[in-house]
């Protein structure tokens, strides 16, 4: 059960929201002054503390601080009355999870309790990792990597390493482009690790979960009562990273009207909250991630050359897992450490036929993918090590070209037959074409899971026309 401290010299106040949290499941303290929330905090390890601006003895401002300087592992909330939002940002950047104004509302407090022990408990596992790279061994200083980046051996990792040596310190804006799951937010917050904003905020935000209607209030924020519902005056993304770093991923799933709109906040560097007149200065650094071509968008017209320019400074291209070689290992190897902190377990490693596997198998699911196969592979595992019956079957059964029959794997012969023939002549391009055509359904089917439908749509042919390749390749 978590432990939350409310600290509120209004006793009505503290009483209701205790009882509220109480009955949501969580193990809550009042204090009514801030010495009094220091004596708690002494004896209790609690993981989040809801903190009135205004109190008796102190302020906000000082309990932020002095939390944040012995109590790290603790999140904090800032309760506060309109005429102070302003020193509600500040209190942001100094590291606040959030703010909440009066009055106060349930679902309001219960969502942004929920995000920000979340978030808090995230924080605790991506203790950035300091890296000394060939290129920084002359200068004696040490390259800043988020946690979640493992510094592979193959020449793409290095590559990537050198981008983020490169770029990081400079001021430019960045697009990091690659397919799902490669790992984009690690490098994005490895970027800022290394820049002169790094203790400044890193605010990441999904353009993909954002609907055209919500997108506006979620960047630049929006005044009490500036449209039906906004019961309360938001802070948008923008500002809260104003100073440091904002992360946009999926940027190409934006609307073209949320795309003018952010093409003159990031050319005037100014934000004005929807219903205010007031406009706010920037200084924020501007990283966005796709695996999309933008390129390609800009000549369907789904995205504006202008906005794509802005972003482009610096490109880094992310690679996919298969083309990461012994990397998968190392990979392996740290969510294997992972799984086991998680789940207390002890496994050790992976047996050979299961390191056969992995290497082979081509990870249409990149990284995340990987991790949640090593996470289910060490829940399964009873012994010492790794063995095939713990890999997924799609995995287990790839070398062996598996097939498919109503989304059941099985090992077919006939599509163990199928490829054969390219494999034996590489140099022949009829069978080169075949092998690379075969590839490429498989893959499509997997990653719809055998939807035919989906596949064939993705692939730009008929459904009918589908069914005659995977006839011509022996894929049933």
């Amino acid at each position: 059960m978590k432990k939350i401290l409310i600290v509120d010299d209004e006793v009505n106040v503290a009483l209701l929201l205790s009882k509220f949290l109480t009955r949501n499941n969580f193990d809550v303290t009042t204090a009514a002054n801030g010495a009094n929330a220091t004596e708690h905090l002494k004896n209790t390890a609690f993981d989040l503390v809801l903190c009135d601006f205004r109190l008796e003895d102190t302020d906000g401002r000082e309990m932020l601080t002095h939390i944040k300087n012995n109590y790290p592992k603790t999140g904090v909330i800032i309760i506060t009355g309109y005429s102070d939002i302003k020193m509600a940002v500040e209190l942001i950047k100094m590291g606040a999870y959030d703010y909440i104004t009066k009055p106060l509302y349930p679902d309001e407090i219960l969502n942004t309790i929920t995000k920000a022990i979340e978030t808090q408990h995230a924080l605790l596992e991506e203790e950035p990792v300091a890296v000394t790279s060939k290129a920084t061994k002359d200068s004696g200083k040490k390259q800043v990597l988020s946690s979640e980046f493992v510094v592979g051996t193959s020449k793409a990792s290095k590559e990537l390493l050198r981008q983020i040596e490169l770029v990081g310190p400079t001021n430019y804006s960045v697009i990091i482009m690659g397919e799902s799951g490669t790992g984009k937010e690690s490098v994005a917050k490895s970027i800022h690790l290394n820049s002169p904003r790094h203790d400044q905020p890193f605010i990441a935000m999904d353009c993909g979960s954002l609907t055209k209607e919500l997108a506006q209030s979620e960047f630049f924020g929006h005044e009490k009562g500036s449209f039906t519902g906004a019961l309360y005056t938001k802070i948008g993304h923008f500002e809260m990273a104003n100073g440091g770093t904002l992360f946009l991923d999926e940027v190409g799933n934006l609307s073209y009207d949320i795309q003018a709109a952010l093409l003159r906040t990031v050319q005037e560097r100014k934000v004005k909250r929807i219903g205010s007149t007031k406009e706010i200065d920037l200084d924020v650094r501007i990283i966005v991630a796709t695996n999309e071509n933008l390129q390609d968008s800009i000549g369907k017209g789904r995205f504006r050359e202008d906005l794509f320019h802005r972003f482009n400074e610096f490109g880094i291209y992310m690679p996919a897992l298969r083309e990461r070689g012994n990397d998968i290992m190392l990979l392996a190897d740290h969510f294997l450490k992972m799984a086991n902190q998680e789940l207390g377990r002890e496994v050790k490693g992976f047996s050979k036929e299961v390191e056969d596997c992995l290497l082979n198998y081509r990870w249409p699911g990149n990284i995340r993918e990987l991790k949640n196969v090593i996470r289910r592979a060490t829940l399964l595992t009873e012994g010492e090590e790794v063995q095939l019956k713990a890999l997924p079957l799609e995995i287990s059964n790839y070398n062996r070209m598996p097939v498919v029959e109503s989304k059941v794997y099985e090992t077919a012969t006939a599509a163990t037959e199928a490829a054969p023939a390219a494999k034996e002549n590489r140099h022949d391009l009829k069978n080169a074409a075949l092998e690379a055509e075969y590839d490429t359904i498989l893959k499509v089917l997997r990653e719809v899971n055998f939807n035919k439908t989906k596949a064939a749509e993705i692939l730009q042919i008929d459904r009918k026309t589908l069914y005659n390749k995977m006839k011509a390749i022996n894929l049933k």
